[in-house]
């Protein structure tokens, strides 16, 4: 296996999107270890706000020439303007300023006190959005025509409904409260390669119809079905720790490209819920940590017996020594299967001749 994908167990986030926000601040290179965003430090939290007013802070004029920077062409080619701004952690509640800044193609807007991004929808030319750690409700804007980049983790979010922007590679919806997945367009969304909606309230994996999505991270949800997945034919990477799931019904052979599945803590205790994966052509990594069927004495060999074609289980690649093993057992246990199946066909036999004898005397 790749080192890529070595990693993948550790690492929740797999698809990085191409076009990414420019650092100016460290901190938010960083990479968030498996499991979700990073957490506002205490005091911080959405719900410090819940009984108080928060002080009108707009974004204004004066704020505005240290916060831009990255000087470009206009689209027309005739003349010059400032195409990144980062207002990041600045407190404030308003952005209407921003409806004349139509250049803007990256912009961050995180750890603020935003309830509305509305007047986003008039820079038609953003590429990159983050707007985590806010109090939106909403993720909702007009069709941006080049969007490609959208984080909105942290916030209120009830909802997947507004996002249907044309060119979006990935979108980060990450620890909101959205319990639903509505609205998302399949022919709108073609380019769409990563959703992230780790950390909501989900209980169904309904209404994820994206032909051409590739990495789907629903972890810390409280999925108990999967569902729809037999769509997501170009799907490779699928994280679903953290959840409530004890059967592993919805999996079938048309999702030909999933290669990684994470169900770390979910509630699967039988090896026969395992055997449902063995339909899908290209599994070849698996984490089944903190779920009862790993506690097993067997439990590596039990899997790899109904899916042979698993290269890692857990953090560990299967060793030579317990392929050979599985192989055996397998073998064993064929065998046994046959001769109970024998043993019961004669069972039945001399119980029908019994009633038989029974009827005639």
């Amino acid at each position: 296996m790749s080192e890529e994908e070595e990693t993948f167990e550790e690492e929740e986030d797999a698809g990085v999107p191409q076009l990414q926000m420019e650092q100016d601040h460290p901190e938010e290179g960083d990479q968030p270890e498996e499991g979700g965003e990073e957490e506002r430090p205490e005091g911080e939290e959405g719900e410090e706000h819940e009984g108080e007013k928060i002080p009108e802070n707009p974004l204004t004029q004066e704020i505005l020439p240290e916060c831009l920077s990255l000087l470009s062409k206009t689209g027309d080619g005739l003349a010059h303007a400032y195409i990144r701004l980062d207002v990041h952690e600045r407190e404030l509640t308003n952005i209407n300023i921003l409806k004349s800044y139509i250049h803007l193609r990256f912009v961050d807007l995180s750890k603020n006190n935003l309830k509305d991004i509305s007047p986003l929808s008039a820079l038609t030319r953003l590429l990159v959005l983050k707007a985590d750690f806010n109090l939106l409700t909403s993720a909702k804007l007009d069709e941006m025509p080049y969007l490609q980049m959208a984080s909105f983790s942290n916030n209120k979010i009830s909802s997947t409904e507004g996002c249907n922007h044309p060119m979006l590679e990935h979108l980060n919806l990450n620890n909101n409260e959205i319990t639903h997945v509505t609205g998302l367009d399949p022919v709108k969304l073609s380019r769409l390669h990563t959703l992230e909606l780790r950390g909501n309230k989900l209980e169904t994996s309904a209404g994820i119809y994206l032909p051409n999505l590739k990495n789907l991270f629903l972890a810390a949800n409280t999925l108990k079905q999967l569902e729809g997945l037999q769509r997501l034919t170009k799907l490779t990477t699928l994280h679903l720790r953290e959840n409530q799931l004890e059967k592993l019904d919805g999996f079938s052979e048309e999702i030909q490209s999933l290669q990684y599945i994470n169900l770390r803590a979910n509630n699967i205790s039988a090896v026969s819920e395992v055997e449902k994966l063995a339909c899908l052509p290209k599994l070849r990594a698996l984490t089944l940590l903190e779920n009862a069927i790993a506690e097993e004495d067997e439990y590596r060999i039990d899997v790899i017996i109904v899916l042979p074609k698993l290269e890692r289980l857990d953090k560990d690649e299967f060793t030579e020594d317990e392929r050979n093993e599985s192989k055996e057992l397998a073998v064993t246990r064929a065998e046994e299967k046959k001769m109970a199946q024998q043993a019961d066909g004669e069972k039945q036999i001399v119980e029908e001749v019994d009633s038989e004898t029974s009827s005639s005397g």
